[in-house]
């Protein structure tokens, strides 16, 4: 019997991906600097929180090894930002629904 089980599963990944995803990830950060001089009224915090997540997304993918995860813990991974989703909606639809005087 070999001395690994055959559920496991082992990637091997050379440092290229790494350093292109950091470099992705500076390059987005000098963005939403460069946003956050400029102004487009409320569509900055549109800018900089689509710049978020797709830094954030890049993180968990690579940095975090989840793109080499199994379907259950992509689950685990997934389920809390619906969450969020789901209080964030419900917030911004109770805030634009408040009569004010």
């Amino acid at each position: 019997m070999s001395e690994h089980s055959h559920s496991e599963e082992h990637h091997v990944t050379s440092y290229k991906p790494y350093f292109i995803v950091w470099v992705i990830l500076m390059i987005l950060t000098a963005v939403t600097v460069y946003v956050s001089y400029l102004d487009f009224g409320t569509l900055n915090i549109v800018i900089a929180m689509v710049v978020a997540s797709i830094k954030a997304t890049a993180v968990a993918l690579f940095f975090m090894h989840l793109k080499f995860e199994d379907k259950i813990t992509w689950l685990f991974a997934i389920f809390p930002l619906v969450l969020l989703f789901l209080l964030i909606s419900m917030t911004i639809v109770d805030t634009f629904t408040r009569i004010t005087p």
